[in-house]
């Protein structure tokens, strides 16, 4: 497969700045793989897809207010640093990406907050990701973390131009985040409702809970022409043993297993025992899924329409099929469908 394929014309109108008025009530394209058809539907009409004794796949990871803003010593420039991974706990040291680059050298210390309590010092400037800074901060681990919290706004992806604001704080985390970790949210999960979930809860249907925490690796660039040169960051992942007896319950049963979002479907495709089976796990996956792949667990999956030649396009391609996933990307834009984080839905059975 070459990335070639998977570039399309996206008018910059359809990007969504701003979330659908209601989770639920954003669009959803219901895509039947059998039939090869297409329907238009709103997303809480999902719930006329399951039945009782269906399971569906969570991710349940946070995002963390990772977005600072800091000034540099003696120059005063503003600059962003975005939190990527913390690498050690008690040295404070952490992978982040800072804007503008080109400022931003070894020994520099950046200040941020009013009172510029909260100081950190540039050690490495060679990473892959960007900067390794470390933190100077007098307090314990908590206090830190808290200051942190303080400081950081939600990371908006950066295609959303304006700035983040209060209400972002809520609409871009899912209504069941629950494991802090994340730098940006699994969007396919922003869709549903506390009503929505209850409505499926008391049709019988499942949830299964896994986590990934979502890093820069699902958004980088695929700069190859040839896919399989692609290496995907790593990212955390966490498939706890009641997600595992879930999933292997429905799988027995063959009912319907609903991947919510690119996130939860690598997450299952990272743990897949030689049997077909899912198995406990946590640790790290770089798994990056591309057509032709078979998927091992999940036979159904729910997703936001994503940017072209972008990772999470080119696995919803291997799940939905190539040729229907280009024809149903062409409605989406005829439709004037919305795409990306804050954008509609589709549901692939």
């Amino acid at each position: 497969m070459k990335l070639s394929k998977f570039n399309f014309e996206l008018p910059e109108e359809l990007l969504a700045e701003y979330p659908a008025e209601h989770r639920d009530e954003s669009r959803l394209m219901v895509l039947n793989r059998k039939e090869q058809t297409i329907e238009h539907k709103q997303f809480k009409d999902l719930i006329n897809y399951f039945d009782e004794g269906d399971l569906m796949v969570l991710n349940d990871t946070k995002v963390f207010p990772a977005r600072l803003y800091g000034e540099k010593e003696k120059t005063g420039a503003r600059i962003e640093v975005f939190l990527l991974r913390e690498l050690n706990e008690e040295q404070r040291l952490w992978d982040v990406l800072v804007d503008p680059a080109r400022k931003i050298r070894i020994g520099n210390k950046l200040f941020f907050g009013e009172d510029e309590s909260l100081v950190a010092e540039v050690i490495d400037n060679t990473t892959s990701r960007g900067r390794t800074l470390r933190f100077l901060f007098d307090g314990s681990y908590e206090e830190f973390r808290q200051r942190l919290k303080e400081q950081g706004e939600t990371p908006l992806p950066k295609y959303i131009k304006r700035e983040a604001e209060p209400e972002d704080k809520e609409r871009y985390q899912t209504i069941y985040a629950k494991n802090e970790g994340s730098v940006a949210a699994p969007t396919a999960g922003l869709h549903f409702s506390k009503h929505l979930l209850k409505r499926l809860e008391i049709k019988g249907v499942d949830f299964a809970n896994v986590t990934l925490h979502v890093g820069l690796g699902t958004f980088n660039p695929v700069e190859v022409e040839d896919l399989s040169k692609h290496k995907m960051d790593s990212e955390k992942i966490f498939i706890p043993e009641l997600a595992t007896k879930m999933v292997n319950s429905a799988l027995e049963k063959k009912r319907r297993i609903c991947a919510v979002g690119t996130t939860a479907m690598r997450t299952l495709e990272s743990s897949v025992s030689t049997n077909g089976k899912l198995n406990e796990f946590e640790g790290w996956t770089n798994k990056f899924i591309f057509p032709p792949y078979d998927f091992g667990i999940a036979n159904c999956m729910i997703t936001n329409f994503h940017m072209p030649k972008s990772t999470l396009m080119m696995m919803t391609s291997a799940f939905a099929g190539h040729d229907f996933l280009k024809e149903a990307y062409e409605e989406a834009v005829k439709e004037k469908y919305r795409f990306y984080s804050y954008g509609d839905a589709m549901l692939i059975l």
